[in-house]
């Protein structure tokens, strides 16, 4: 029997949270008469997702003196070889770690247990857009900067094998890093748990257009709000009932946004919902004539995936790994162009058989890739690693 553990250091909130849930409930999935698992969890709420007795539990808690040992050795810039000999003393964490003599450490968050504990471990790069994309401030100010540059190669030089979302992804990792391709393993995001939740909240808050853009996603620039809303403007005197809904916390960039949205005059055309909790999610979806998603940055993301699942239309950007990730079920633009938003804009508020069809063939390809694959090819990259 192989003991394989998972690190869930996620907080709730966000993609990597979402993926963090999705390896956990895949490693759930592995048949209990081949794996033992155990959980290193440091956040309460992943408690409450785990069945009793199908793991061991145990507290990793990130201390004040876990912090500063690591802070320390980060800025003294002291050799990570050396850190992995002397953590199982000083750190109690790793101690913890080390102690539970697994044969692989899966680690699905952008955290760093993949190379501060001295043991076989999986680790995710999720993507390096601070390489491909360095324009955007998120990503390439030199404090993100040198945090990922430190974080990756470590990764790269430590962990046992890899995960990557797409094989652009990996085609990434073994450019930037020269890792050995055999090390990096291809393992495509999947629909959050949410949306497949058989009794989704049909009521919402809010007050929704009879009919929408959706596009969720926090201020960013990346995200390229600013494109959408240059392609609204094209749109609004042709279409002057189009509406845009967007969800995302009113931080980072959206005060910009709001100019923007005042300077263009399209205040009637959009509607910002603020932070939405992810039990309204399919139903936004659901109600939606199309999703709406011009970011700049991939390899692939998660929210096509969860409008395929939940029956709404795709509209993307064609970046990366984007196009291989969608097939023919969405409708692909350059994120550059506002033309070429605008026109899969169009297509999709005038074409009810357009729709239609996107929609069939998001479902059929959720179908063909939902978590029961998912949990497959993660157990096929472990049993590769152990």
């Amino acid at each position: 029997m192989k003991r394989i553990g998972i690190v869930l250091g996620s907080s709730p909130g966000g993609g990597v949270y979402q993926y963090a849930q999705a390896v956990f409930d895949a490693v759930l999935r592995f048949p209990a008469n081949e794996y033992e698992l155990v959980i290193a969890y440091s956040h309460p709420v992943w408690l409450t997702h785990i069945p009793s007795g199908r793991a061991k539990l145990v507290h990793l808690d990130e201390s004040l003196r876990s912090k500063v040992l690591n802070r320390v050795w980060h800025i003294g810039a002291l050799p990570m070889s050396l850190w992995r000999r002397v953590a199982p003393v000083i750190d109690p964490n790793v101690q913890i770690i080390v102690r539970e003599n697994c044969d692989l450490w899966i680690n699905p968050s952008n955290d760093n247990w993949a190379f501060r504990a001295p043991v076989p471990a999986l680790g995710t790069i999720h993507d390096l857009m601070h390489i491909y994309e360095p324009n955007f401030p998120e990503v390439g100010s030199a404090a993100e900067l040198q945090e990922r540059e430190f974080h990756f190669v470590e990764t790269c030089r430590w962990a046992k094998g890899i995960a990557v979302d797409s094989e652009i992804g990996k085609k990434h990792v073994v450019e930037a890093y020269k890792v050995t391709p055999e090390k990096v393993f291809v393992l495509p995001y999947i629909a959050p748990k949410y949306i497949y939740d058989e009794n989704p909240q049909s009521e919402l808050p809010y007050s929704l257009p009879a009919k929408y853009f959706f596009y969720p996603a926090t201020f960013w620039l990346h995200k390229n709000h600013a494109g959408l809303f240059a392609a609204i403007a094209k749109l609004k005197d042709r279409h002057p009932d189009i509406r845009v809904v967007l969800a995302g916390a009113n931080q980072n960039g959206y005060d910009e946004a709001v100019k923007q949205v005042h300077a263009l005059g399209i205040k009637g055309n959009v509607v910002f919902l603020g932070y939405v909790p992810d039990e309204h999610m399919f139903e936004l979806y659901r109600r939606a004539r199309a999703l709406i998603m011009p970011s700049f940055f991939g390899p692939t993301n998660i929210p096509q995936l969860e409008a395929f699942v939940a029956g709404c239309p795709v509209a993307v950007s064609a970046v990366y790994g984007v196009p291989d990730q969608v097939g023919d079920a969405a409708l692909l633009f350059d994120p550059k162009s506002f033309d070429e938003i605008a026109n899969a804009m169009e297509r999709l508020w005038t074409d009810d058989a357009l729709c239609t069809c996107l929609i069939e063939k998001g479902k059929e390809r959720a179908r063909q890739w939902g978590p029961a694959q998912f949990s497959k090819r993660l157990e096929e990259i472990v049993d590769a690693l152990t």
